[in-house]
């Protein structure tokens, strides 16, 4: 019962953690400002607990599971603010799940190897979640529209939206996205799976 409780709080605290580690682009108000924040939190936040979580239970394919959970939960969410009189481009879903088969495939294909989890599955969960909430992100209306029209109610007005700042400060939001994201996402990795022995 011990094991199976704490496989429950690992995942529902790990859900909370890792959605507000986001919490700047899973509004879509500030979608596109923080879109390499978001990149290295969300790499990260997924890297460590789904890699905590999978080799607590020595299962491949526990990682996806541990992503899906986030994924019905945040559309959870997403489904309350939509319910509030919101759009339905209020809240962005990111894309944990097929980072998540990623490292999954990695703990199996390397027959159970902790270490090529961490180190290979975790550059591939840094390298690959930014490209994918990238064009989760070119799917959705103009974010600073939704912005304007339907300020989020906890913002404070220093906070509201003027204008796009990607250009001024970043080159390429996806590559230094998935560069710092893959860079930080190993050692960060590392450290959880030693705590976890």
């Amino acid at each position: 019962t011990t094991h199976y409780l704490f496989i429950v709080v690992v995942a529902v605290n790990s859900t909370l953690l890792t959605i507000n580690a986001g919490d700047y682009i899973f509004y879509t108000d500030w979608a596109w400002t923080s879109f390499v924040v978001f990149s290295i939190s969300q790499s990260t936040m997924l890297a460590v607990g789904a890699i905590y979580y999978m080799l607590f239970t020595g299962v491949p394919g526990t990682a996806t599971y541990y992503a899906t959970i986030m994924t019905i939960y945040t559309w959870v969410a997403k489904g309350a603010w939509f319910a509030l009189g919101y759009p339905m481009d209020f809240v962005t879903v990111p894309i944990w799940i097929p980072s998540a088969m990623l490292l999954d495939l990695t703990y199996w294909a390397t027959r159970r190897n902790k270490h090529a989890a961490i180190i290979i599955g975790g550059t591939l969960i840094g390298l690959s979640l930014p490209m994918f909430n990238m064009i989760n992100l070119l799917l959705i209306r103009d974010p600073l529209e939704v912005a304007f029209k339907y300020p989020r109610p906890t913002l404070p007005p220093y906070m509201t939206p003027i204008e796009p700042q990607v250009g001024k400060f970043y080159n390429s939001p996806v590559a230094l996205g998935s560069g710092a994201g893959a860079v930080l996402t190993v050692p960060i990795a590392a450290l959880g799976a030693k705590l976890n022995t």
